[in-house]
């Protein structure tokens, strides 16, 4: 919970209008009703893993595409087994900074794709 704290907060001040969920059953829910422009998922939640999420999320047309950046262990070995993720930040190092550096490649990168592919 402290982490998802950080992660809402550091976004919030940034611009960014956040959802937050504690679990991948109540994001999946919460995805009817927005369409975000970015993903941060917590590997291990209750309920529903980051993994089980990430696979609804990509086999749904309305979610599929969008980018999905995963906050893991450094030791958990995530960042290395799901490769459909965009970005890997780890808990146990400043998320601050990590974060900063996710959208930064993440949401430049998007935006590049999406401009060279005229969507």
């Amino acid at each position: 919970m402290l982490i998802r704290h950080t992660v809402c907060r550091f976004l919030e001040q940034r611009g960014f209008t956040v959802e937050a969920a504690s679990n991948g059953l109540d994001a999946l829910e919460a995805l009817k009703r927005i369409h975000p422009d970015l993903i941060i998922t917590d590997m291990q939640m209750p309920k529903m893993g980051g993994t089980e999420f990430i696979t609804v999320l990509k086999s749904q047309h309305s979610t599929k595409d969008i980018p999905v950046i995963i906050v893991a262990g450094k030791q958990s070995g995530f960042e290395e087994t799901e490769h459909r993720a965009d970005f890997a930040i780890f808990k146990d190092i400043d998320i601050q900074q990590q974060l900063a550096k996710a959208l930064q490649l993440t949401l430049d990168w998007r935006r590049a794709e999406g401009s060279a592919a005229a969507k």
